[in-house]
This record gives C-alpha cells, sequence and structure tokens, in this order.
C-alpha cells in the first residue's frame, strides 16, 4: 500500500529534537490564547506574550489526524526542508512547464518572416554606419512592427580590425623618441665630472656624449644641436626634471621643433631605455677604471663607446 509524503517547512529557530507524540501535540502548534512555557512574566507587559508559531484549530480534524488514524508509522514519510529547497523546486518546475509549452506548438514570440530578415541583412550591409536603432527605426516607417532586440539578431556580424596593442604603437613612433641625461663621475682627486648622453631608441644608439666639469644651460643646448643634424631632429625628446635644462635649453628646443617630454618627479623608470644603458656603463666600464682627468674619461667612454656599437651583444634586437 502506498501511502502519501508529508513535508515541514523548517526555518533556522525550528527544533528537531521536541519529542510530540500525537498529531495534536506537534512542536510547531500551540493552543488560541496560550503562552510559551517559562516562569510567570515580571510585569503587565511581559503578560501578554503570544506564541510565535503556526496556531492549529483543534476543533477540527488536521491532515496530520486523520493520518494518524489511517496510517501509525506517519511519521517515517515526513521531510523536513527550507523554504529556499521549495523556492528552488518551483523554479524547476516552472522552467520544465515552459519546455515542455514551447515542445508543443506554442512558443513565446511570433516569428520574424523571411523576408524583413534579408531586409535587415542588406540595410546593414549597404549602410554599414547604421546601428540597429536606426534600422528598428526605418523597419517602423516601412509598416514592419518588428522589436529591436530581433533587429539585432539578425544583422550581420562584421569582423572588427584588431586594435594596435602598445608595443607596435611605441614601435611605430619609436624613430621619434630620443633621450638625455645626465650621470656622475668621480676622479683619483675626487672632482665630479658630468657626462651627458644622448640616445635614440630605435637602435638604442649612442648619439653623442661630452663631459664637463661645469655644466650649464648654454653648453647642453649647444649639445644637443650637435647631436641632432637638421635633417634628423627627432619630433619627441625625454628627459627628467633636472635643474641644469634652464629656460636657455629650452628656448633651444622649441626654435628646433623639439617638443620635450617630462618625467614625473624620481621616477627614472620612465625613462628606462637611458637609465639601462647609463648602468651598462659603469658595470662595464667605468667600475673596473680609475679616472684621472676629463681627457681621460672623454677617451675611456670613446673606447667604450666603439665596443657598445661594433661588438657588444644586444640580445633584444637578435
Amino acid at each position: 500500500m502506498a501511502y502519501p509524503s508529508f513535508i515541514i517547512l523548517a526555518d533556522d529557530c525550528f527544533s528537531y529534537d521536541v519529542p510530540f507524540d500525537s498529531a495534536f501535540d506537534p512542536p510547531f502548534a500551540c493552543r488560541r490564547g496560550a503562552r510559551e512555557p517559562g516562569p510567570a512574566p515580571p510585569n503587565r507587559r511581559a503578560s501578554k506574550v503570544r506564541c510565535k508559531t503556526r496556531e492549529i484549530n483543534l476543533q477540527r480534524p488536521s491532515v496530520l489526524d486523520l493520518s494518524s488514524r489511517l496510517w501509525r508509522d506517519w511519521r517515517s514519510a515526513l521531510a523536513i526542508v527550507k523554504p529556499e529547497t521549495v523556492v528552488a523546486w518551483h523554479r524547476a518546475a516552472f522552467r520544465l512547464f515552459w519546455t515542455w509549452k514551447v515542445r508543443h506548438g506554442q512558443p513565446g514570440r511570433p516569428v520574424v518572416l523571411r523576408e524583413v530578415r534579408d531586409l535587415i541583412r542588406k540595410m546593414c550591409r549597404e549602410n554599414p554606419l547604421w546601428g540597429a536603432p536606426r534600422i528598428h527605426g526605418e523597419l517602423l516607417k516601412l509598416g514592419f512592427n518588428i522589436a529591436e532586440s530581433s533587429v539585432s539578431k539578425y544583422m550581420v556580424r562584421r569582423n572588427k580590425v584588431p586594435s594596435q596593442n602598445w608595443r607596435t604603437f611605441l614601435d611605430n613612433h619609436v624613430q621619434q623618441l630620443a633621450s638625455i641625461d645626465f650621470f656622475t663621475v668621480p676622479t683619483i682627486r675626487f672632482q665630479v665630472l658630468y657626462v651627458f648622453l644622448v640616445l635614440a631608441h630605435d637602435r638604442r644608439r649612442i648619439l653623442h656624449f661630452n663631459v664637463t666639469a661645469h655644466p650649464t644651460a648654454e653648453w647642453t643646448g649647444q649639445q644637443v644641436r650637435e647631436a641632432f643634424p637638421f635633417a634628423q631632429l627627432p619630433r619627441y625628446l625625454l628627459r627628467d626634471r633636472d635643474a641644469i635644462f634652464g629656460h636657455d635649453f629650452r628656448e633651444q628646443l622649441r626654435d628646433m621643433g623639439i617638443c620635450e617630454v617630462l618625467s614625473a618627479p624620481r621616477s627614472p623608470w620612465q625613462r628606462a631605455y637611458v637609465e639601462r644603458v647609463i648602468g651598462s656603463i659603469r658595470r662595464e666600464c667605468l667600475d673596473h677604471v680609475i679616472v684621472l682627468h676629463e681627457t681621460s674619461l672623454r677617451r675611456t667612454l670613446k673606447s667604450y663607446f666603439e665596443y657598445y656599437h661594433r661588438s657588444r651583444t644586444h640580445p633584444i634586437f637578435r
């Protein structure tokens, strides 16, 4: 004999450990007007405590009462679930219902006619700048009652030209970039010499260098004019915010048609190419010699730059 199953909805406050002996004494039932068990309330306001559980009319026989009379072992068929489970069952049943309804010839949307679909694709091909709202408006003018979402669905999909990445962008402009910078070298008598360096970004070439003990803005501008002949002027010149590059230096660059690009304060990584070359000069050359004077340093750097351009391997250009 097949017996029915019962479901009890439980929340977080439901207790599963309270025993009950009959159908008229479940743990969630209380009589009308009864209060929760415990000591007497200390005041009148607390005496008005009502039962927060579901009330059951004991005058009428409930389902549990009828089941207990017909089937003594009805408690074994109980399934205690939470409200979330019932909601999930309802949603799953709703999906199954609509699947069954669509498969039995009752679709939710009307089918778009073939001539309308062909017209949408034709308008899309002949007017590549038109989007779904424009095509939808034109179709409404022609008397076709169709939604904009349906127009978007049947439009011709075009493969967009892939945008260039930053590496490609920099490669396209690298021949127009150059960097300048100073670095210091101490002599045997503890005199500080300043080395001015001009670097081209395209092949990491040292275009020009010079050494001085007293750099000025006029001297720096003259070095830039010697580094760039008029036919080989870069468009952008990267430099830091050193005070050596004064007003006269900026005026000379403006007259030459070169645009300055200043790095942020204390940000040498924004001029990574020239900083890396300076590091190579120190590690491979200056850290192994003691400079006597200005002429000695100039001769040493000239010898190193010949090796740098002719014999030294550059892994990035392999």
